[in-house]
């Protein structure tokens, strides 16, 4: 059990920034009266760690800034709550790929050095489970990339944990590349690859291994960076997946915001962007080349994760199955007693979702209450 709890979070996690990027996306907000002492405390640790990032960049150009990719990514792509962590966790198993970790996601600029001094310190106080589902945490776990990127580069849809109050900007600047400006774009994707090498030289890995929701509506911009990777598309019962976005945006990330809006702005943001996520997907996957995209129900996984798996990586010609197949099948068989959250969907959650997501029930031939 960690010191600290997320709903006692006393900074954001900008405190892992580098100073240019925390100044660009603090620019022009509004902070409110209750948080500016979680934001001036935010402030003064990324500025005294600000120095960090100059260190590991000289350590990057010195020894991976010029080092091509072995292997583009794997790329798990979904709304959030559809599973794609449980999946991420099981092609973790096999040690050819590489991944961003939780550590990495909070100080992506301690990775090449200081790394040593605070990941025990991280070790220390963080949750060892996530309050939306009690899935295990851990610095060195593997996590969502777009945590570390919103501290590398200040083009991000998750600036709205901070800043809430503009979550409709983000979302067609930088969930969906809709309204991003070339040079925004070509910011973010400099900060990617250079994640990406980091990750790699962190873990040992000679192939990426990503997991990022948002990436899911900037397909079209991902092949162009990486014309050979290859992606898993997941999606969920959308009932399931709006309770638990709706309790995981409103719960878990307030501890996180600088200003407000209300449950009910925040709800239907939810409602808004799934489907921006969802048709930005649908129009863009037709870019990626035949064989390399695998699309699945994470009901179907729940039934049989080790021939779903085994499915994956015959049909997305990922070598390796056989050396790595052990560690997988000890891993799912280790997750058969994990209990997930019950969700009992009341008469407006029902009406919302079948209101906004009738489109998804249709395509996918799920059930409407």
């Amino acid at each position: 059990m960690g010191l600290l709890k997320f709903s006692d979070l006393p900074v954001t996690t900008l405190v892992g920034a580098d100073w240019k990027t925390f100044r660009e996306i603090t620019r022009g907000h509004r902070v409110d009266p209750d948080k500016r002492v979680k934001y001036c405390l935010t402030k003064a640790i990324c500025r005294l760690l600000s120095p960090a990032a100059v260190l590991q960049n000289r350590k990057y150009r010195k020894q991976l800034a010029d080092k091509p990719l072995e292997h583009d990514p794997l790329f798990i792509l979904g709304h959030w709550r559809s599973g794609t962590t449980f999946v991420h966790n099981i092609f973790a198993q096999d040690k050819h790929f590489g991944y961003t970790t939780t550590y990495q996601t909070v100080l992506p600029h301690c990775i090449m050095a200081l790394q040593g001094i605070f990941k025990p310190v991280m070790r220390l106080v963080m949750p060892d489970k996530r309050p939306t589902d009690n899935m295990e945490l851990a610095p060195d776990l593997p996590q969502e990339e777009e945590f570390a990127l919103s501290n590398m580069c200040p083009y991000n849809y998750y600036n709205f944990w901070f800043f809430p109050d503009t979550m409709q900007e983000y979302c067609d600047r930088y969930l969906t590349f809709r309204d991003i400006r070339d040079e925004e774009l070509q910011a973010f994707f400099q900060a990617y690859e250079k994640l990406v090498k980091i990750s790699l030289w962190n873990t040992g890995g000679t192939q990426y291994l990503s997991k990022n929701p948002p990436h899911t509506g900037r397909v079209k911009a991902l092949n162009e960076l990486f014309p050979r990777a290859r992606y898993i598309y997941i999606i969920r019962n959308p009932y399931t997946v709006f309770e638990s976005t709706r309790s995981f945006f409103i719960n878990t990330i307030k501890p996180l915001q600088l200003n407000a809006i209300t449950d009910e702005e925040m709800e239907q943001n939810i409602l808004r962007n799934y489907m921006e996520l969802y048709h930005a997907y649908k129009e863009q996957k037709q870019y990626l080349p035949e064989g390399k995209l695998y699309e699945v129900r994470f009901e179907d996984i729940e039934q049989d994760a080790l021939s779903i798996t085994r499915d994956i990586y015959e049909k997305l010609g990922i070598p390796g199955w056989e050396e790595a197949e052990p560690a997988i099948r000890q891993y799912v068989l280790s997750k058969k007693g994990y209990k997930k959250n019950q969700y009992n969907y009341d008469p407006r959650t029902i009406q919302l979702v079948n209101e906004h997501w009738a489109e998804v029930f249709d395509d996918w031939g799920y059930e409407r209450l």
